[in-house]
């Protein structure tokens, strides 16, 4: 599961709850047996592109093949490929003025810089922060174009309870994403940032490991860190004491901005190399007497040795070993494959669906809704499991009843008699899980999930942990379900729901923070800019014109990169502003104007 925020509902349970004549019944063993093997220390964690995920990819495979499952794509894989990671090239360095400093002893570049070799003199620019809304601004009256920007690390008064910042807690503007983009969109070469040593007391100045900092595939602009001691070294050149202009600026919140002399001249390159791999979704099709079908779906990668998105970071470099997230759900799959297999056939058939790069952002979802091997229009409903073997308090959650006209009936009808209690949510149909890419081509859906757990993206969410019998009773909700969607009835019709609340973009139409713009990022990143895989009826967007499929390229005369960028300079409107935007739609540029608005 790729994010822990959720407004999710639940669910559970099948109609045969014991064997038939010729049936198999579920079995909490069996079960089992897959989430051993997927969470095993061979696979290490399954991370994208990694060997384990590969074996995990067979292993899946072979298991459709043997329960008798029909190949839709010339075999059971649909390959696609992603970018698992950056590494640092051959070229990479940091002159001062003719004088070389050190590749990891004295700099590193950030793992999301852009590649670029150039020059350029020095302005140091405080926080790197331009806030209007709380009347701060480093950049006020400092010409940054062509320059590289030397910026200090957190923001002001970030251990006062009584700052006009967040205090002890930071906000958006201290994010290292944002001052790239106050950085980039000024017109800077570079932006050089350093660890504010003030006020910490037993810290040490260390430069970040390559490769383990939250943010874009590219920045768009050579972002470095350097060593506090050099930076300071540079101030006292320039007859500046950097713990003094720091204190200086906490205390009365104006900025000490300044450019140095044109004898501090850096000569840069920095060469980051996006490393690419063909990975693959896997995929077994059990016919039905139509061509309509039922999918069922789980995200079978987890983080192998942790990275980016561990919740351990002093334990990056072990195996994350994704029990429950997500063995469990494809364990879940796996069973309910065998189940189905061993039944007479169904009016509608049955598509299961392995998806990878779901931690990446629902990569393998997202590719897959965009080149089915199946065509979506005859998708019925689309059920996704992920996170369901640790079931806590005898409840599991299911979200997304309300983007189908029959689908909480269903569920309800499903779990009468099994021994697990429902907690559902009609309007969650959206979120951080692979039923939102389906949900995006307007497929109903059904969200399986028992909860959240202090194992959660850590190499503690072992096999041990898994609560199989109680898993088991979450397939035979799932089981029902399926039965009564395939037993080809009334048809669920979709519906749009709200979507959840989210930071990411302003995709939420509830609460939150900043104005509402009403529209759905993809989170598989494109080169320049954002793709909206969908735009929510009567949202600003909509009724601005704006379409999914659009990719943002621009945000009120500011260049939009990732969605970093775009959250940043959404976040910096109000409701009732009114911003030029400009999209690419097929090939073309087109612009609009959004007038923001309020959440409700």
């Amino acid at each position: 599961m790729k994010i822990a925020f959720w407004t999710v509902a639940a669910l559970g349970v099948s109609l045969y709850a014991g064997s038939r004549a010729g049936v198999q019944d579920l079995e909490s063993d069996n079960y089992l047996k897959h989430v051993k093997f997927l969470a095993s220390e061979k696979l290490k964690g399954r991370g994208t592109g990694a060997d384990g995920l590969e074996k995990a990819a067979d292993y899946i495979g072979k298991q459709f093949r043997s329960f008798g499952l029909k190949p839709l794509n010339g075999g059971f894989f649909q390959e696609f490929q992603v970018t698992v990671r950056a590494e640092l090239g051959r070229r990479n360095k940091l002159e001062v003025s003719q004088s070389g400093l050190k590749l990891k002893e004295d700099y590193i570049p950030l793992s999301f810089s852009a590649t670029a070799k150039n020059s350029c003199q020095v302005v140091f620019a405080g926080y790197g922060i331009s806030a209007k809304e709380l009347n701060y601004d480093d950049y006020a009256g400092l010409e940054v174009k062509d320059k590289c920007v030397l910026v200090l690390r957190g923001e002001p008064q970030e251990y006062e309870e009584k700052s006009v910042f967040a205090g002890k807690a930071y906000t958006e503007h201290a994010q290292l994403p944002s001052k790239a983009f106050q950085a980039r969109n000024r017109g800077a070469r570079a932006i050089i940032l350093v660890n504010n040593m003030a006020n910490r007391s037993g810290e040490t100045d260390k430069l970040e490991t390559f490769g383990q900092t939250s943010g874009p595939a590219n920045s768009g602009i050579a972002y470095l860190h350097l060593k506090h001691e050099v930076a300071d070294r540079w101030m006292k050149q320039a007859g500046k004491d950097l713990a003094a202009m720091v204190k200086e600026i906490d205390h009365d919140l104006k900025p000490r901005s300044f450019a140095f002399a044109d004898t501090l001249k850096l000569e840069f390159e920095t060469e980051i190399l996006q490393v690419q791999k063909k990975v693959r979704n896997v995929a077994g099709y059990l016919p039905g007497e139509t061509d309509e079908y039922v999918i069922i779906g789980a995200h079978y990668d987890h983080l192998g040795l942790g990275e980016q998105n561990s919740l351990a970071p002093a334990l990056i470099g072990k195996p994350h070993y994704g029990a429950d997230d997500n063995a469990s759900g494809t364990a879940g799959l796996l069973e309910l494959a065998r189940y189905f297999a061993s039944r007479p056939k169904m009016k509608r058939g049955v598509l299961f669906l392995a998806f990878a790069g779901e931690e990446l952002g629902l990569l393998g979802s997202s590719y897959y809704v965009n080149q089915p091997i199946t065509p979506l229009k005859k998708a019925v409903a689309m059920i996704n499991m992920d996170m369901i073997g640790r079931v806590q308090n005898g409840k599991v959650y299911v979200g997304g009843t309300g983007t189908g006209s029959t689908l909480k009936g269903l569920v309800e009808e499903a779990a009468k008699g099994v021994e697990i209690a429902t907690d559902i949510s009609e309007k969650s149909g959206y979120g951080s899980s692979d039923h939102v890419s389906f949900t995006t081509k307007e497929v109903p859906v059904l969200f399986f999930f028992s909860g959240l757990h202090a194992d959660y993206h850590k190499p503690s969410d072992t096999w041990e942990k898994i609560d199989s019998p109680s898993a088991v009773k979450v397939l035979r909700i799932v089981a029902g379900v399926t039965d009564r969607l395939a037993a080809a009835g009334e048809r669920p019709l979709f519906a749009k729901v709200e979507p959840p609340k989210m930071p990411a973009g302003g995709s939420s139409s509830g609460g939150g923070y900043g104005p509402y713009f009403g529209s759905i990022p993809d989170f598989a990143e494109v080169p320049n800019g954002v793709r909206f895989s969908d735009v929510r009826a009567g949202s600003p967007a909509a009724k601005a014109g704006l379409k999914g499929g659009d990719i943002l390229v621009e945000f009120d005369g500011k260049a939009i990169q990732n969605l970093y960028d775009y959250t940043y300079a959404l976040r910096a409107k109000k409701p009732g502003d009114v911003v030029k935007v400009k999209v690419l739609r097929g090939g073309a540029t087109v612009e609009a104007d959004v007038a923001l608005e309020a959440r409700r």
